[in-house]
């Protein structure tokens, strides 16, 4: 049975003896170096590994105070070996810009490494193979905070069944580091009146990490 993710309040203090140890940022291209490599090579998804065209790591600054984590790969992303360039990338780069920060600022990342055929919802043991690598890019990075964009990466993130819509508009904790979930940019593109919803989380984000809108 998946564990209730843990909210965060004003309340609830960083827990230090779950945060690990820091990477020094000289560091951290080398070690996310090692990890792109693993990836690539990766076979543990017998259908994902022979049906991609290439993995898709991750992309960003790698001192990022935010990092972005959504569900997988698309077809442009399989293509071009980066997260988030179709058109959900696209409007999510538009999200960006509208809290005032570059895509350059930021980190992005997804769920799964590999595009699952057909664009289908990954499978419990595809996130379960990949999950070791998001962790580690995470305890690398080390950001201050996380947003989740879509409820894949929210309950695969955060062990949890509960549902996006009851997710959002709260914080909540990964090691130590509070995680925002809302939707994806994806569900935005079908469900256009979604974009408020989404605003008022970004809004909440910014907030906490101190950027006025």
């Amino acid at each position: 049975m998946a564990t209730a993710p843990t909210v965060a309040t004003d309340r609830t203090p960083f827990d230090a003896t779950a945060a690990v140890q820091p990477v020094h940022a000289a560091e951290r291209p080398a070690q996310l170096e090692i990890i792109r490599r693993e990836v690539g090579a990766c076979t543990r998804c017998a259908e994902l590994s022979s049906t991609r065209t290439q993995t898709v790591f991750g992309v960003g600054n790698l001192n990022a105070r935010l990092m972005f984590i959504g569900e997988a790969p698309g077809a442009d992303e399989d293509r071009q070996g980066e997260p988030f360039v179709g058109k959900a990338g696209q409007l999510l780069t538009k999200i960006i810009e509208a809290c005032r920060m570059t895509r350059d600022e930021v980190y992005i990342a997804n769920i799964l490494k590999c595009r699952p055929p057909g664009n289908r919802t990954p499978m419990p043991d595809e996130v379960q193979n990949c999950r070791g690598y998001l962790d580690r890019q995470l305890a690398i990075i080390r950001p201050e905070f996380i947003c989740c964009l879509g409820s894949v990466a929210a309950k695969s993130l955060l062990n949890t069944e509960e549902t996006i819509g009851r997710m959002r508009g709260r914080f909540y904790l990964y090691e130590g580091i509070p995680v925002l979930c809302t939707y994806h940019p994806a569900y935005l593109l079908r469900n256009p009146s979604a974009k408020r919803e989404v605003w008022e989380d970004m809004k909440l984000l910014m907030a906490r990490m101190g950027i006025t809108l």
